[in-house]
């Protein structure tokens, strides 16, 4: 898909009568093909709603250092308005993603009109940097939920009205109890389903 900063690429699954459309970037130095992005993926097919997993123009031309925000969120609003146009097109949007995927996610997340977000391993201070990303959680007003490794060492964010934090056993990769991650998301989706 065309944004201002380039192409992006979207895999799309699209569930039969969804629900909603689950719209996941991927991490600074990552793909789609993320063990926890993977799991949401399947977790949000589970329950009924349609999947579509953003690789980033930096990533699709090949490089693997990050675009700069404002450029990460400029292409992500622009696949994700492209999505409700089209292929999402009448579905409730829950926007989300795995790290700074999860950064821009939260950023747009007013721009997208995304009626929640979906945050894997929230990098909430870089290791060793007293920075801290909280206001870009802060800044979302639609129920969230965060999904962190207990030994993540980017921190824990705090559970805060309209977000849910859930610590699963690993670190920053979300890699070591898979089944947790899965079974959160699935529980959490299944809290957002429009009656």
């Amino acid at each position: 898909m065309e944004t201002p900063h380039g192409l992006a690429r979207v895999q799309l699954d699209r569930v039969t009568r969804s629900w909603a459309g689950l719209v996941l970037g991927h991490g600074a130095g990552g793909g789609v093909g993320a063990p926890d992005l993977v799991a949401a993926a399947a977790a949000a097919k589970s329950v009924g709603a349609s999947v579509a997993l953003v690789e980033q123009p930096y990533r699709v031309a090949g490089r693997r250092s990050p675009a700069p925000a404002p450029q990460l969120d400029a292409a992500w609003a622009a696949v994700v308005e492209r999505l409700k146009q089209k292929e999402l097109r009448g579905l409730p949007l829950i926007a989300g993603g795995r790290s700074s995927g999860a950064r821009v996610a939260c950023r747009t997340a007013g721009l997208t009109e995304a009626v929640g977000v979906l945050c894997l391993a929230f990098p909430l201070r870089p290791p060793g940097r007293e920075v801290s990303r909280l206001e870009e959680l802060y800044s979302v007003t639609v129920p969230t939920l965060v999904v962190q490794g207990s030994g993540d060492p980017f921190g824990m964010p705090p559970a805060a009205e309209n977000r849910t934090v859930i610590a699963v056993a690993g670190d920053h990769g979300l890699k070591k109890d898979i089944p947790a991650v899965t079974a959160a998301i699935g529980d959490w989706l299944e809290t957002m389903r429009q009656p």
